[in-house]
């Protein structure tokens, strides 16, 4: 569901596993909705959060599919504070607190909530620091995307930039080299060198990067493509060089 914030302050998570996680990850949650006669099978998320001492309440499974239309809550729904978006310096801390180099993510307007939800659950499995997205023409964490990202959402950090094309000058400045993808790149993905602080940027899934976001990157790459098409899902494309970066950090 996309709600609209002028109408609600609150963020609303739908669905057994992004709640748990949001519950483990101690996320501010204020009030939690069951479906009646689902509390068996979901007695686990009752017990965390009665635990934490949240209340929760059983209801008819319609007024659910009111509360989040189109969203497949499986009996469960969770209002929680507002999602706090990271600074970018947060997300190379994190990366100085972990001892490793840094490894971010940047999506240059990504639309589609199925997507970024989609990247963040690789993300969080691959090490990325953090991912940034810009605030304007570009999807925000939203219920669906905490959905799609199986409770990743509360793990992975997520900056919200309003200039990309600044923010990757900053980075710069930090020693953080920046690739980018492009179908025209004359590098091919695996003949990258990865094994740096690295920025990968992830382009719009119509349009692809932004003419001047392009221009400041140090480097593109391509993903070969041997079939009919020449392009990739933006999260399928995310994958394949998220992985790559671990292989080649992990000396693969």
């Amino acid at each position: 569901m996309e709600r609209n914030k002028q109408q609600d302050p609150n963020e609303w998570i739908a669905g057994k596993h992004p709640v748990l996680e949001a519950l483990r990850a101690g996320r501010e949650i204020n009030k939690i909705w069951v479906a009646e006669g689902s509390q068996k099978g979901l007695s686990h998320i009752v017990g965390e959060a009665r635990k934490a001492g949240i209340v929760v309440q059983a209801v008819d499974r319609r007024k659910l599919d009111q509360m989040v239309p189109g969203a497949a809550h499986q009996g469960v729904i969770a209002q929680a504070a507002p999602y706090r978006y990271a600074e970018v310096e947060e997300l190379l801390d994190l990366a100085r607190a972990r001892g490793e180099s840094p490894f971010l993510l940047i999506l240059d307007e990504i639309e589609d909530p199925h997507n970024l939800g989609s990247i963040l659950r690789t993300a969080e499995c691959t090490g990325v620091h953090g991912v940034i997205i810009p605030k304007r023409r570009s999807v925000g964490l939203t219920a669906t995307v905490s959905k799609t990202s199986a409770g990743a959402a509360e793990y992975v950090p997520v900056a919200r930039v309003t200039n990309l094309a600044q923010t990757m000058e900053r980075l710069k400045e930090a020693g953080i080299w920046i690739a980018g993808t492009d179908v025209a790149a004359g590098q091919d993905v695996y003949r990258a060198d990865f094994n740096v602080p690295l920025a990968v940027i992830i382009g719009n899934e119509n349009k692809g990067i932004g003419r001047l976001v392009k221009q400041k990157c140090d480097f593109l790459v391509r993903l070969p493509m041997f079939g009919r098409l020449n392009s990739l899902n933006a999260s399928v494309a995310a994958g394949v060089l998220m992985y790559e970066v671990v292989r080649q950090r992990r000396g693969g």
